[in-house]
């Protein structure tokens, strides 16, 4: 893995800043900051291909980081950190910009395949006309639903349906679209889909829970895994 890739590492917790720390310098270049101040100064000063963001800072908070640094920086990819009783939600950061998730408590092979995945799906550059496989169509409505291009996100996950009818991935996706649309009917009518593909398939199971509860929140909106990394917040 090239040292190019820089990676900037938001959290207040010592201990959550070392294990990131650890888990990645071997194959990037890594900063870290104690508290959102912190990041935005060494964000303004330097350049960073990924940010690890832990949405409960002290001070301005995770969703107020995120903003500024979409704000200087549109292109950079932020992974949310999240741990349980966190207030803001999944729907919220993906509108505002976030990529992907890691959820408290995680593993260094966690934090290793996460980043790895968001690094290799921006060098990828996937356009349209040449994508080819599932996991090629996955990634595609990935970015289309970063961007809050749901429609078009919904076209390229049937095209993934279409390629391979067996697999839950691409309905759990197309659930969490209905649910970022706020339809959640049909949002659990597609991760109902998706368990019946795959009884054992979590994502599914863990969103379908979620959006059943009496008075539920977006919190905790598990996007799945692609090439075996799980993308949940």
């Amino acid at each position: 893995m090239s040292q190019d890739n820089k990676i900037l590492i938001v959290d207040d917790e010592k201990n959550i800043r070392l294990t990131l720390e650890k888990s990645l310098s071997d194959d990037y270049e890594v900063e870290t900051a104690v508290n959102g101040e912190d990041a935005l100064n060494k964000f303004k000063a330097d350049e960073f291909d990924v940010v690890l963001l832990d949405m409960n800072l002290p001070g301005l908070d995770g969703m107020e980081v995120l903003k500024k640094i979409k704000e200087e920086d549109e292109e950079v990819k932020v992974i949310i950190i999240t741990g349980y009783g966190s207030v803001e939600t999944a729907v919220e950061t993906m509108k505002v910009g976030a990529i992907d998730y890691l959820r408290k408590p995680f593993t260094p092979d966690e934090i290793k395949g996460i980043v790895k995945e968001v690094i290799e799906r921006e060098n990828a550059e996937l356009k349209e006309e040449e994508l080819n496989s599932y996991e090629d169509y996955l990634r595609y409505a990935k970015e289309l639903i970063n961007k809050q291009q749901f429609e078009k996100a919904k076209e390229n996950l049937q095209q993934a349906v279409s390629l391979d009818t067996s697999k839950p991935e691409a309905f759990n996706l197309l659930g969490v679209i209905f649910e970022m649309q706020e339809n959640v009917l049909e949002a659990q009518k597609k991760y109902r889909a998706a368990l019946a593909l795959d009884p054992t398939y979590k994502p599914a199971q863990d969103n379908l829970d979620r959006t059943s509860e009496f008075e539920y929140d977006v919190e905790d909106v598990n996007l799945g895994e692609i090439d075996g990394v799980e993308e949940e917040e």
